[in-house]
């Protein structure tokens, strides 16, 4: 074997790694959102297996919404303001949640449906399988995984649904000023 062999391969194999995004805590997708506080996001549905199911052809927005506990943004599709998304850190990982209500302010019967953030997250984008809760709560649901991601200069905001490994609803906003 020639004496260089080990050196180019340690080489290579450590220039792969530094181009390979590497995974991070919950803590760093939180600071992500958490530099987006009080700002707004607008779009609307990209995608939806149904494409006549009652987001389309509404505008959605959100606005990001920060305490020590939490951040929350809800969400208005027209003019419904009945969704929430919740992102917390209990005492292990990072968990998203999806608060429905209906407009005195009373829980949806469907409501609190999410799960813990998925290994190999980043900074920017984290997915969340759906648990045990969410399985019993929606039918067919026990292999729903939400993607949310922000873009890399923070004007985007991706919200996915995946359902049995399948493309099921995405929507894409920009930040928009004020």
């Amino acid at each position: 074997m020639h004496p260089l062999f080990p050196l180019l391969t340690v080489t290579c194999l450590l220039a792969g790694c530094a181009a390979t995004p590497v995974p991070v805590s919950g803590d760093s997708f939180m600071a992500t959102l958490r530099t987006m506080c009080g700002q707004r996001f607008q779009g609307g549905q990209t995608y939806a297996v149904d494409p006549n199911n009652e987001f389309a052809n509404k505008t959605i927005s959100t606005q990001v919404i920060c305490s020590t506990a939490d951040v929350r943004m809800p969400v208005r599709v027209g003019e419904d303001r009945s969704r929430t998304w919740i992102f917390t850190r209990p005492a292990a990982g990072l968990e998203l949640r999806h608060d429905h209500r209906h407009a005195d302010g009373k829980p949806d019967r469907v409501t609190m449906y999410g799960g813990m953030a998925q290994p190999g997250g980043t900074a920017r984008s984290q997915a969340f399988l759906a648990d045990a809760y969410t399985a019993r709560l929606v039918p067919g649901a026990d292999t729903n995984l939400w993607t949310v991601t922000v873009s890399e200069d923070g004007a985007v905001l991706t919200y996915r649904l995946e359902r049995h490994a399948r493309p099921r609803a995405k929507f894409v906003m920009k930040r928009v000023p004020g």
